[in-house]
């Protein structure tokens, strides 16, 4: 397959800031939640919206009040979904300095909180130099509404990748207005630069930076409530750390907790809620277990734990998503979605933000008898989900690697 994720893709984040009471960061306001958090969570079906993408790795929207979806290509095209339909023309073509394949290419995109008046976006590639690869973190600007520029390019991070696996590549605003970016920790196996507890070190590591100062040299600025601000050694830009591969991390339009699926190595995929400043284990810890290969009687102290995890072969690479907040499927407002890209489940969970207080696969997998069956019931068939999205009413939406498609989490077939 085209994007072989089992290299980790995990966090979560508790911010202590103030939350913006009544809306969705400025957009539509959350469902009402049940009394009973530990009410039953429903099935749900998916509904294709739009098809005929290449290799889709992330879905998001703009936050410009204009109802479209963009659709990140691994191959290095941004497209847009208008009125349900697949514009023939790229948003963005990067295809001339994007190196892709595996766990390589185009992997993030983010809109600026005030993209409507700014026209500012920035995405998360890889690409190759003198024969070296790279990370790089880029701000874009948009030329018409349908086109952005792509000699627009603004370089705000270029990280070296010592391997081709474990790049992370998701970024997003949050509710505070700070861009977080995720990495993984350089690939191989084991952590073999031990990246992930190497606080001198941006890989494996949860960062956080504001765009909109500079400081220096650097193109952005470090948000002084960065917990390692004062700590010699360590990266200011870090906000958490000790993670393997993160990929996909999302806040709770309604607590504002911040979810993190972090991708295993051989036995555990995990879900984070990520806290300011704490270590989430890679590579002492793979999800709940000291890590074979590494120490098998680690020392977890000072660790977090995770929120979830699931063991091989349950499945065998985690897709984190959203929790739901909107109102197609009312009974499943404030579960938390999240998908295994190699078999096809797709699952919910409720959390106190401590423990899990329920949680059920929503959809059969992508083995031969669930196939059969999904056909019977005509289900859409299995998909291989690499992302989740969102868009301005809080629906959220999964795009099907392998298919090339985008489809709708809606209330499951009678």
């Amino acid at each position: 397959m085209g994007l072989h994720l089992p290299g980790g893709f995990a966090v979560g984040i508790v911010l202590g800031i103030a939350l913006r009471a009544g809306t969705a960061f400025g957009g539509a306001a959350p469902c009402a939640e049940p009394e009973n958090g530990a009410v039953s969570i429903p099935d749900v079906s998916l509904k294709e919206i739009v098809g005929g993408l290449r290799e889709p790795v992330h879905v998001t929207q703009a936050g410009d009040g204009s109802g479209r979806l963009f659709v990140v290509e691994q191959g290095g095209d941004i497209r847009i979904v208008e009125q349900g339909n697949l514009l023939p023309d790229p948003f963005l073509d990067l295809r001339d300095r994007v190196e892709s394949g595996g766990e390589k290419g185009l992997l993030g995109l983010a809109f600026h909180p005030r993209y409507r008046e700014n026209g500012f976006f920035y995405v998360n590639y890889t690409t190759r130099e003198k024969g070296e690869l790279y990370t790089r973190v880029s701000r874009f600007q948009r030329r018409t509404p349908h086109r952005a520029d792509p000699a627009s390019e603004r370089l705000l991070l270029k990280i070296r990748q010592p391997y081709g696996n474990h790049n992370g590549g998701h970024l997003i605003f949050g509710p505070d207005g700070y861009l977080y970016i995720g990495m993984g920790d350089g690939g191989s196996a084991n952590d073999p630069h031990g990246h992930g507890q190497n606080p001198a070190s941006l890989l494996g590591k949860l960062l956080r930076i504001d765009v909109d100062r500079r400081e220096g040299d650097n193109p952005y600025a470090i948000p002084p409530d960065n917990p390692f601000v004062e700590r010699p050694g360590f990266r200011p830009e870090i906000w958490a750390l000790g993670l393997r591969n993160p990929w996909r991390f999302s806040f709770d339009a309604g607590t504002r907790r911040l979810y993190l699926a972090d991708v295993g190595q051989d036995r555990v995929e995990e879900i984070d809620v990520i806290v300011r400043g704490r270590n989430y284990g890679w590579n002492v810890m793979e999800g709940d277990l000291c890590t074979p290969g590494v120490n098998p009687r680690c020392d977890p102290s000072g660790l977090e734990p995770p929120l979830f995890t699931y063991r091989h072969p349950e499945g065998f690479a985690v897709t984190g998503g959203f929790v739901y907040r909107g109102s197609a499927v009312p009974g499943l407002c404030g579960t938390y979605l999240f998908a295994d890209y190699v078999t096809g489940r797709l699952w919910g969970l409720r959390d106190d933000g401590h423990q899990v207080i329920t949680h059920r696969e929503l959809m059969g997998g992508g083995g031969v008898l669930d196939k059969v069956k999904r056909k019977l019931r005509g289900d859409s068939p299995a998909v291989h989900i690499s992302s989740f999205g969102q868009d301005e009413a809080l629906e959220v939406y999964v795009a099907d690697h392998e298919a090339g498609r985008v489809l709708k989490i809606a209330p499951a077939s009678p």
